[in-house]
């Protein structure tokens, strides 16, 4: 492998991968993605689309998941910092509503993996950051889901000071709770 070292996270599924980063006095150059190395760390995925965002300081999006055509995902920062979240929704899993964030920036170059059964969500913390992830299934505008990002029985630490300071789609603010979910679910 070498080219991409890969952390386990403490919730099962759930991977941090760094690349490895070739510099000089030009700049840089880091594979961001090879089927093989990933293969060998067990990703083992294919990806069928690539999305780009950008968002200004305080915006925070989530928390999304896919209903009935779920994704895996695997994300990362090329502009800007942010700090990114996923919960564990999979039914039957030990870790079931935990939550784990980790920091994606540019400087650092990190990727975080997030597959199928989690809902995803980020901060930004920088003035501005662009985000782009690779998808395992397309776009389906109708299957989405949310539960909300302050949802307490969850608990995520986001590392916002001031609450009142962030920037929410009207799709945001509508998220159920942890609880809903759970009854919709029958879980």
């Amino acid at each position: 492998m070498g080219k991409i070292s890969v952390e386990t996270c403490e919730i099962e599924g759930l991977k941090v991968i760094t690349p490895e980063v070739h510099e000089d006095q030009r700049g840089y150059f880091i594979e961001t993605y090879q089927y093989n190395d990933f293969k060998e760390a067990g990703i083992d995925v294919t990806f069928v689309q690539d999305n780009q965002s950008a968002s200004v300081k305080n915006v925070l999006r989530g928390l999304h998941f896919q209903i009935n055509y779920p994704q895996d995902k695997l994300v990362r920062v090329i502009s800007g910092k942010v700090f990114d979240v996923a919960v564990d929704l999979r039914e039957g899993s030990k870790t079931f509503g935990k939550w784990f964030g980790v920091e994606l920036s540019a400087e650092n170059k990190k990727q975080f993996f997030v597959p199928k059964g989690f809902a995803h969500g980020f901060y930004v913390m920088s003035d501005r950051a662009e985000f782009v992830y690779k998808v395992s299934d397309f776009y389906h505008p109708n299957d989405e889901g949310g539960i909300m990002y302050n949802d307490p029985s969850i608990g995520v630490k986001w590392p916002f000071d001031n609450e009142a300071e962030l920037i929410l789609s009207p799709k945001d603010t509508c998220h159920g709770s942890f609880e809903d979910y759970k009854k919709e679910h029958n879980l």
